[in-house]
């Protein structure tokens, strides 16, 4: 029996909703990626060029520590990520999953939450990371479709 994880990174709770709806659609496992240190308002000021999430993103060798780790990782076939769009790409807690854990021979499935950007450059980015895993095509979701979409997913 295949099983699957909705592992999500949310700064402002959008990515989260999005993440509930999926994984209440899919029968899924919900994982946060929660940052040992949690950003603050200050910290998530993108027009401030010294705030932490400008300064996470301007080097790309940065990796944000995480929490608490996923519990028994190996039991999942499928790997749905979610994430805002940062400086059109994931956010480096993001990256900081992918190095943590062996995907290879999962499938990992990617989708994004933004104002306006879109995921190409993400999905990109995703693979540089994390080569060893089977990816298929993200979505960027507005909400009201990520139930329909996850279903599409994962029966596709």
């Amino acid at each position: 029996m295949s099983k699957t994880l909705i592992a999500y990174f949310s700064a402002s709770g959008v990515t989260a909703r999005t993440a509930k709806q999926i994984a209440d659609a899919a029968g899924a496992d919900l994982y946060e990626i929660v940052p040992a240190e949690p950003y603050t308002s200050a910290d998530l000021d993108w027009m401030d060029k010294k705030s932490r999430s400008t300064l996470e993103m301007n080097d790309p060798s940065c990796r944000p520590a995480i929490a608490e780790p996923v519990q028994d990782i190996a039991q999942y076939d499928t790997v749905m990520i979610g994430f805002p769009i940062w400086w059109y790409v994931e956010p480096r807690i993001v990256d900081t999953f992918l190095e943590s854990y062996d995907f290879s021979g999962k499938t990992l499935i990617p989708f994004a939450t933004s104002g306006g950007s879109g995921i190409e450059k993400a999905e990109r980015s995703l693979k540089e990371h994390c080569p060893a895993a089977s990816w298929k095509k993200g979505a960027l979701l507005k909400g009201t479709d990520a139930s329909d979409w996850a279903n599409h997913m994962l029966k596709g």
